[in-house]
């Protein structure tokens, strides 16, 4: 049976820098915070994320979290 270990959590911001006054399109940066601890719920990253944003020059756009696991069989 294929079994599922998370290895990785990262929280991503996305910042909104403004506008592109060639083409109109956002400029948007992302800003990375590795070593998320993985029993951190969603409503925990989103409570950081704000109070992050709330020290940055520019507007957040996004919050992302990103999880990276192993898959192998159980039974090996």
């Amino acid at each position: 049976m294929a079994v599922a270990e998370l290895t990785e959590s990262v929280l991503q911001l996305t910042l909104n820098e403004g506008t592109d006054p060639t083409s109109g399109e956002d400029i948007l940066k992302q800003k990375r915070f590795n070593n998320v601890k993985p029993e951190a719920t969603a409503e925990q990253l989103f409570q950081i994320a704000h109070a992050f944003a709330s020290v940055q020059q520019h507007d957040l756009y996004a919050i992302t979290r990103r999880d990276a696991s192993d898959i192998y069989d159980e039974e090996a």
